[in-house]
């Protein structure tokens, strides 16, 4: 089901009555006209782009696309003008002081031909930086200046060869916080220019999976290893390279807040939409010598390592392209201080508000403006006080767009906000991440942050340490008393050093006392005893206290430990150690879970299971690949299943797989009619729910809360914690925000309030077909549509000259009715479910629901 609430994006989305294309009547037509956009408009009119109250869009430009191409990227040059980039073609300023925008076509030649295919672009040190990333124009870093004063570029130089011409090629660039420098951002199609001269990540970088991975079933990627993309550093020259961070999928873009901190926007794999290893598109808070855990296939680091950092702010479904910050818009405060995201395939922008959290940050986000289609390229704030955008790409219409407050509020320039200690404390374990021995006074520092309760001080002191090298790192293990301080100095440990080092570590993570750990603790103690295993040699077998025998002692007690996160850790440690029960009691798991991503996690981990099967664990576990049949996912998503379940029977001997023939056979698919099964209750309305509820004696259950969740099929769309699906909002902070009414009224009535973010929009065609959905991608004149959310792979391709309306769909996804068959108390176990978060230990659980 999918939650909506306006500003926020909650909405309730049953798999039970997906989205239909429908023939439309000459009634239903009537009914249409009106306020919708036309398609020999061209580009979406400004009066279609939906937008929050207090802010106008307009349309300043629309781009001829025979003679100026598609644009990509958007920069402001020293005179106020903006300057633009073709994806195909070339360059392009546009003076906006004008009632009417004035835009001139810049000659640019390199090496003879026409210069083209900025993705980034910047103007700083009297110069224009492009990130070129073109199978026409040599892909890099290039330099463009007017040497004779006569207001046009005439030199192009190219500062560092990269290659490109993949969209996960070089991208965006933007000045250092002492604008001495620049800060340049690729994908992870892109390698690593051959000279760099320091880097913040220590160069240590591998794959690092405890029972490998698979590539993706559709062969994308399959060859592209770690260190994925990537932010450097450079003068402007293009000399002093440095390398700043590491890890990324395709961030399109950077941004730097007024407290000095780096931010992106950074894309997942659409195709894995459905599976444990698919990570939400993410706002990442970008620290010095950050590690992002990029990988290929099922190999991407889950965001709770100790040895990636993690997210700042999960986006959900979509495709990240520019940002920027609202310094120097004529915006409210709130807005001044947000982070613009541009999501190409849906037609987003979202202000994101981040909030210090210790030396990092949190936030939340809410859609600033959205219209379908609007392919949302590049965005930037003028010093007119305005923001402009840019759609196009892929040879779409494109468009240029201003975004203007004329709202009641205060518009009044914030100063720069006062930097916490725990920031600077963060930057001064920064400074230490440099090529040079630290004093002692410097590793003592690090030291001490190694024990840190920030999980971003502990990564800094943990890099220090590591770019001092293994000696450092085993000489403070060694000292290592408390239990971080011995998990960090671990990692760094077995990051940076060999099968020497295995018996120090092993020591000194096996004196560490799991029942004293929390949850993120014992993640990490999991990891770095993983990192030892992958880089050091293996588990030992009969040597010492902690070998083979005892690890698996100790995690076969340990396991399941009721928390997601640890228990995939555990299930992979007991797989990889041969414990004779891991099987049955991962199968068990799997069962047990009631949702698809953490299933999938542990058929994964059971692919390599060698021991310990018995006959009913193999028969329930191959079953399992015909009930998931049914789930649904993104392209790569049925190939992945096949692929984990074709490694598993390759052990099996024929006499095996004749006993499993009928578990073994291709599933018969049937509608699933599992919300349908259960008689009505009562046709509830919001007012006669709450009474009903308030007659409910007794504290509310949390399983079978659970329960219903699970069996009203939430957790196909949402996340709760760590499990669910993606489609959706997270709903594990929504209890914290919304009140037991506003629950029940987004889930009774949730046609009430339909979040734009989450909205569909029918397209009617001239020739009388109407289809409901989201746009997810754009190519030429060509527009897909996913019409059913619980189906992602599945499109609806529609040709735009073909389109003769759209307008914002006015019915929700989730249909009417969907708690009719559910008793009054069991909504009760639903709603405190929601409002706990999905946490059995909160405090509702132990008292009488307080009402709101």
């Amino acid at each position: 089901m999918l939650f909506s609430f306006r500003g926020v994006g909650l909405r309730l989305l049953s798999p039970a009555r997906p989205l239909v294309l429908l023939v439309a009547c000459p009634i239903f037509l009537l009914a249409l006209s009106g306020n919708s956009a036309r398609a020999d408009l061209g580009v979406v009119p400004a009066d279609q782009v939906s937008t929050i109250d207090g802010f106008e869009v307009d349309l300043v430009y629309e781009v001829p696309s025979e003679t100026q191409g598609s644009w990509v990227s958007l920069t402001v040059d020293p005179k106020n003008r903006l300057l633009a980039c073709d994806q195909y073609g070339g360059l392009f300023r546009i003076d906006v002081s004008k009632e009417t925008a004035q835009v001139e076509k810049l000659d640019l030649q390199f090496e003879g031909k026409p210069f083209q295919g900025a993705q980034g672009l910047l103007c700083a040190f009297g110069s224009l930086y492009a990130g070129v990333n073109s199978r026409d124009t040599p892909s890099g870093i290039y330099r463009i200046r007017d040497t004779d004063g006569d207001d046009q570029y005439d030199t192009v130089e190219r500062l560092i060869e990269l290659n490109g011409g993949s969209e996960h090629g070089p991208h965006a660039m933007i000045l250092t916080p002492d604008k001495k420098r620049i800060l340049f951002v690729a994908g992870n199609n892109t390698n690593l220019p051959e000279d760099i001269d320091r880097s913040r990540v220590p160069r240590v970088w591998r794959e690092d999976h405890l029972l490998g991975r698979m590539p993706d079933a559709r062969g994308h990627n399959a060859n592209r290893m770690a260190p994925g993309g990537f932010i450097l550093s450079l003068d402007p020259t293009g000399e002093d390279v440095e390398l700043v961070a590491t890890g990324f999928r395709n961030p399109y873009d950077i941004a730097l807040n007024r407290s000095g901190d780096l931010f992106t926007y950074d894309a997942d794999m659409e195709w894995d939409v459905g599976t444990p290893w698919y990570r939400p598109t993410r706002v990442n808070h970008v620290i010095s010598g950050a590690e992002f855990g990029w990988r290929n296939g099922t190999g991407k680091w889950p965001e709770y390592y100790p040895d990636s950092f993690g997210t700042a702010v999960d986006i959900g479904p979509g495709s990240p392209t520019g940002i920027c910050f609202g310094y120097g818009a004529k915006f409210p405060a709130k807005y001044q201080n947000a982070l613009f995201i541009c999501d190409w395939s849906y037609g987003n922008i979202h202000a994101v508000h981040l909030d210090p959290t210790g030396a990092s940050y949190g936030g939340s986000y809410e859609t600033l403006l959205t219209a379908a289609p609007l392919p949302v390229t590049d965005i930037v704030v003028h010093p007119d006080g305005a923001m402009y955008f840019t759609v196009g790409g892929r040879k779409t219409q494109s468009g240029l767009y201003r975004v203007r407050y004329t709202g009641d509020e205060s518009v009044a320039e914030l100063p720069a906000p006062e930097v916490s200690e725990l920031t600077q404390l963060r930057r001064e374990l920064e400074a230490l991440h440099v090529p040079r021995e630290l004093t002692p006074k410097q590793l003592e520092k690090a030291i001490v942050a190694l024990a840190h309760d920030d999980r971003s001080i502990r990564f800094a002191a943990r890099i220090a340490i590591e770019n001092q090298g293994s000696q450092c790192a085993a000489s403070v293990l060694r000292d290592a008393r408390l239990a971080d301080a011995k998990i960090q100095a671990s990692l760094a440990l077995a990051r940076t050093g060999d099968a020497k080092d295995r018996g120090l570590l092993l020591r000194k993570l096996g004196s560490i006392q799991w029942d004293s750990l929390d949850a993120r603790q014992r993640v990490d103690l999991l990891r770095a005893y993983g990192l030892v295993a992958i880089r050091c040699g293996g588990i030992p077998a009969g040597k010492g206290k902690i070998n083979r025998e005892t690890l698996t002692q100790r995690f076969t007690q340990a396991f399941p430990s009721g928390d997601p996160a640890v228990d995939r850790e555990l299930a992979q440690w007991l797989v990889y150690l041969g414990d004779e029960t891991a099987p049955v009691r991962i199968v068990a798991q799997l069962r047990a879970s009631p949702s698809q991503e953490d299933q999938i996690h542990f058929a994964m981990t059971l692919r390599k299971a060698k021991t310990g099967w018995t006959d009913a664990a193999r028969r329930d576990y191959f079953k399992w690949f015909q009930d998931i049949a049914t789930a649904r996912g993104g392209m790569s998503f049925g190939g992945f299943l096949d692929n984990i379940k074709k490694v598993a029977l390759k052990p099996l001997d024929d006499a095996t797989k004749q006993q499993l023939a009928d578990v073994l056979a291709a599933p018969k698919i049937v509608e699933d009619t599992s919300l349908e099964s259960r008689p009505l209750i009562q046709d509830w309305t919001v007012a006669s729910l709450e009474t009903a509820i308030g007659k409910v004696d007794g504290e509310p259950d949390f399983e079978r809360g659970k329960k219903v969740f699970a069996g009203a099929a939430c957790y196909k769309c949402h996340r709760m914690g760590l499990r669910g699906g993606i489609l959706g909002p997270d709903l594990t902070s929504a209890g914290g925000k919304y009140g037991e009414h506003d629950l029940l009224v987004s889930i009774i009535e949730p046609s009430k309030e339909i979040s734009d973010q989450y909205g569909a929009t029918q397209f009617m065609t001239d020739d009388g077909e109407i289809v409901s959905g989201r746009v997810v991608n754009m190519n030429g004149d060509s527009i897909r549509v996913m019409t059913n959310m619980l189906e992602p792979s599945k499109l609806k391709g529609l040709k735009r000259d073909a389109i003769e309306d759209t307008r914002p769909s006015k019915s929700s996804m989730m249909p009417d009715g969907l708690l009719d068959t559910y008793t009054a108390a069991e909504v009760r176990d639903l709603i405190a479910y929601l409002r706990a978060g999905g946490n059995e230990n909160h405090p509702i659980y132990r008292k009488p629901i307080a009402k709101r």
